[in-house]
């Protein structure tokens, strides 16, 4: 196993492919900014049609021969992936927060994520993608019929910024067990991490050219999923974005899409709930990841009848955030992702007050000090809302929190429901019949009870209406990244052909 080294810098280039980092020519770039500082630390070449269209084809050709191999030796290289990033996940941690600006503690966390998730689909590829056997009518064994679970192809993954080595590492990580080869593009506000992945893949043995990363905008991103030899398309991100690449991938050949989109996440607080315990969970809701997260419940459904008790409880609790330097242990809330970013969640709150909402905290920009040009938000909470206002419809992706009080079960239950989202919901009771019962009525691909914003790889995720189809984190997920072959036998000396 060759030796993983984490780069000290980015000068080397934010490409991969041929089964090393390097750069591309361009006439034309993005500035790469580290979101604690609000520096520019790189200028990165955008991959026009004709350089996505060669890599592609390496990865194309690159393709059979990683296929040939049985689940269970792709999953042996797979284990040593995993390997590779627990023995460095400080040093990956410590860039994830530099690409995204995040805590540490949260980042230790992602990185010690993605090891399971490559360990996981390394354990189960092997009976997971076997096929199945069937009798066929007459004498046994003179007819029969199997199946096969193939690879894809090269599948083509569009990633995000708010989690970008884990989010990279979910669609990565089935794709190569099932066979395929990768062309990754990130979002253009965290390009790195991918980049580190292909160098740990490398390190664990994955042959060149079966992992690649590319780097653009929207025109990339269409060169991408228009490309013939992409067979199927991943994508985490906007619900606009995932409305035009669905579009894209159907117009030149017929590929399947993996979408997980946005939300705008409810969560029901009952009477019966202890408060402390709600609060918890609400700030888990919200503030995890500066806000930055798909999952997040904004829309904090609380009883009337505790709504007071609750809301002072949870501004009392807020009072020990620390929001600054992401690589102080102590730090509870890190930088966004870029300045435009914040504008918008600014702009959010500052519109909803306009409305009439109540501000009780935060909801500013704001500069700690040694990182007086970072991009930090003081976490926001509001009441007095009315359910058409914008920041109760619309996804924030920011660190907001708002306060709705609600009478009765049936009526909180229509209102979480009446949204175009449906990614995550969560609830807090201690009636267990309760929460069963609610679990079952809403309209949201997870349910969180007494709990919020869980994941383990083990357990499916993705979204219902808006927020896209398909799951990942599960072994239906190696499913979605194979094809199925039927194979009919007859071993019978003679066959009739029954026309007469």
């Amino acid at each position: 196993m060759a030796q993983f080294v984490a780069p000290s810098h980015l000068s080397d280039g934010l490409y991969f492919f041929h089964g090393k980092r390097q750069t591309i020519a361009s006439e034309h770039t993005f500035k790469v900014y580290e979101p604690h500082t609000g520096q520019v630390v790189a200028h990165c070449p955008i991959a026009d049609k004709h350089s996505t269209d060669k890599i592609i084809e390496a990865a194309h050709n690159a393709q059979p021969k990683w296929a040939e191999l049985t689940p269970l030796e792709r999953g042996k290289i797979l284990n040593k992936v995993a390997d590779i990033i627990r023995e460095n996940q400080e040093a990956l941690a410590q860039w994830e927060v530099r690409t995204n600006g995040k805590p540490i503690t949260e980042a230790r966390m992602d990185i010690a994520s993605s090891a399971d998730t490559f360990q996981f689909f390394a354990g189960v590829a092997p009976a997971a993608l076997k096929g199945d056997y069937f009798d066929l009518p007459g004498p046994a064994y003179d007819r029969f019929a199997y199946t096969r679970r193939e690879p894809l192809g090269v599948v083509g993954c569009i990633g995000a910024w708010n989690y970008p080595f884990q989010t990279c590492v979910w669609k990565v990580a089935p794709a190569l067990a099932a066979g395929n080869a990768v062309v990754y593009k990130p979002s253009p506000f965290a390009p790195g991490s991918p980049v580190l992945l292909g160098e740990v893949l490398s390190a664990a043995g994955i042959p060149d050219d079966v992992y690649n990363v590319i780097q653009g905008e929207a025109d990339t991103g269409n060169a991408l999923c228009t490309n013939d030899f992409i067979r199927k398309v991943s994508f985490t991100g906007s619900v606009p974005t995932g409305q035009k690449i669905q579009e894209a991938c159907a117009k030149r050949n017929i590929k399947p899409v993996t979408l997980e989109l946005g939300g705008k996440s409810p969560f029901i607080i009952f009477d019966d709930t202890e408060i402390d315990n709600a609060v918890s969970g609400a700030i888990l809701a919200n503030f995890l990841n500066q806000g930055q997260v798909c999952t997040n419940a904004t829309r904090v459904y609380v009883h009337r009848r505790i709504i007071n008790e609750f809301t002072e409880a949870l501004l009392k609790e807020l009072e020990k955030l620390r929001v600054g330097n992401p690589f102080d242990e102590k730090t509870n809330v890190g930088a966004n992702i870029n300045e435009d970013h914040l504008k918008k969640i600014e702009g959010m709150v500052e519109r909803a007050v306009e409305e009439g909402a109540k501000l009780l905290r935060g909801g500013k920009r704001i500069h700690p000090e040694g990182f007086e040009n970072g991009f930090y938000f003081d976490p926001a909470v509001l009441t007095n809302l009315t359910e058409n206002m914008e920041i109760v419809t619309d996804e924030i992706f920011g660190a907001v929190m708002l306060l709705l009080p609600f009478d009765h079960e049936d009526e909180v239950v229509e209102r979480a429901n009446k949204t175009g989202f449906g990614l995550a919901s969560g609830l807090y009771t201690r009636d267990l019949r309760r929460a069963h019962r609610i679990a079952a009525q809403l309209q949201a691909g997870t349910v969180f009870i007494n709990t919020y914003n869980d994941t383990e790889v083990f357990v499916p995720f993705g979204g219902f209406k808006n927020s896209g189809h398909g799951r990942e984190n599960c072994v239906e997920t190696l499913h979605a990244y194979s094809q199925v072959k039927s194979v009919y036998v007859n071993t019978q000396p003679n066959l009739e052909h029954h026309l007469g």
